[in-house]
């Protein structure tokens, strides 16, 4: 359960900075521990107690784009249209299950799944919601803080070393 084949890559990085806002695409951003990704409308203070936000990012693999235009009958789909943070490509996210990753310098956790929601059938059209369905990727918090650039790995911690804080 701990081998992987390879390290994945981070292919792309939204973030929004309001709810209903556009994605804004970025080449990099800064992820703060506690909190998300720098100029996401998910990246608020830390919860009091300790406490923290499951879905401070979310990712999507980019294998999966490709599947939701088969699905919808369209070429592989643009990740601006999904309301995601991170695009990785090469590795199985959902293997991540119950392990932190490094991604650029920053150590996230996977926290859930992102399920889709009622916009995907606004933006998708007809069925959008249902082609998304398990392949909306996952959420994260992020554990350390760090930078993450467009191009740089994506890789499971050992269990040695994921007590990083």
């Amino acid at each position: 359960m701990a081998c992987f084949p390879q390290p994945g890559r981070l292919v792309w990085i939204g973030v929004r900075a309001a709810k209903r806002a556009p994605v804004t695409s970025l080449a990099q951003v800064q992820a703060h521990a506690g909190r998300g990704l720098a100029g996401d409308h998910y990246a608020q203070p830390e919860r009091p107690a300790g406490g923290r936000r499951k879905r401070q990012v979310t990712l999507m693999q980019a294998e999966h784009l490709a599947v939701l235009g088969a699905l919808l009958e369209e070429p592989p789909i643009d990740p601006l249209r999904l309301r995601r943070n991170l695009v990785v490509a090469g590795i199985n996210l959902l293997a991540l299950k119950d392990k932190r990753f490094r991604v650029g310098t920053a150590v996230l956790e996977m926290t859930g799944l992102a399920h889709p929601c009622s916009r995907m059938e606004a933006e998708l059209g007809r069925g959008g919601y249902n082609a998304m369905r398990g392949h909306g990727g996952i959420t994260a918090a992020v554990v350390t803080s760090g930078s993450l650039a467009v191009g740089d790995p994506v890789a499971p911690l050992p269990p040695e070393a994921a007590d990083v804080r």
